[in-house]
């Protein structure tokens, strides 16, 4: 009696398994057959979202390369060409143009990528919002700890698109002070007086004086002997000043006639 009844028992559980397994399999076959279609409509967007901004980055890139290497091309061939008096300086206009060119290359692929990425993600039906909260914080953290660095890079994107300065302009930077052999988006390099480099960071330049931009005055001391007259000497340092303006490269260099100033200082035996 004790074997029938647990057979008796244990036969209608035993159906129950094997009818719920094909319910199982037909319900989850009649899932993916409910939602294949929306996922095939997903994946052919991600991969039509993703062509776009790959073909997208790649022309505009393309775009500015050309843009830039226009530019250089027109800065090689007015190197020798002169403009309002002054020298055109190719290699100032070559990094000028090429940290441009980098500020633009940067800004379209993150906002090519990114407008991409979050497309993505909605097609893929996730909440932005908590997202966006998110990075909106790391943002800020991110901000606040590479301050420096941030205004290093703004400041030296301002100097460049104003062409403040350049490759071989005379400058006083308050911190330092020299030639400029290279300008950079977040630091510029100075040659000082005794051959010294310095790395000046763009976000701590608050001023800056240039004595190659636009035009200077230079003063040169010319020592004549005590005994010397001294109009006939004034006489000839004008009129070999005069020769000098007319001379190259010099008579693209001296806007103005040179001015004989007259008695500075007296010595022994020079005045």
């Amino acid at each position: 009696m004790t074997n029938a009844t647990t057979r008796a028992a244990a036969g209608p559980a035993h159906a129950l398994v094997h009818q719920a397994l094909p319910r199982s399999a037909d319900q989850a076959g009649s899932w993916v057959d409910d939602n294949w279609a929306g996922w095939l409509e997903a994946g052919l967007r991600i991969v039509l979202i993703v062509v776009i901004a790959v073909v997208l980055r790649t022309l505009l890139l393309r775009t500015i390369t050309r843009l830039i290497e226009r530019m250089n091309r027109g800065a090689e061939a007015a190197a020798n060409t002169t403009l309002g008096g002054l020298l055109v300086n190719a290699e100032r206009r070559r990094q000028r143009s090429a940290a441009i060119g980098s500020v633009l290359k940067s800004v379209t692929s993150f906002v090519i990528l990114g407008t991409a990425a979050l497309t993505v993600l909605s097609v893929l039906k996730i909440n932005l919002a908590p997202l966006l909260a998110s990075a909106g914080v790391a943002g800020v953290a991110i901000g606040f700890g590479a301050r420096n660095l941030v205004t290093d890079f703004l400041s030296g994107v301002f100097m460049i698109l104003e062409d403040q300065y350049g490759v071989g302009d005379v400058i006083d930077a308050g911190v330092a002070s020299g030639t400029v052999i290279e300008v950079g988006l977040r630091v510029t390099k100075l040659r000082g007086d005794n051959g010294e480099i310095w790395y000046v960071r763009n976000g701590e330049v608050k001023r800056i004086g240039n004595l190659s931009q636009g035009w200077a005055t230079a003063m040169v001391d010319v020592q004549v002997g005590a005994g010397e007259d001294l109009e006939r000497a004034r006489a000839v340092i004008a009129t070999a000043a005069e020769g000098l303006a007319k001379e190259d490269p010099w008579d693209e260099k001296l806007w103005e006639p040179v001015q004989v100033l007259g008695l500075e200082s007296v010595g022994a035996e020079f005045v």
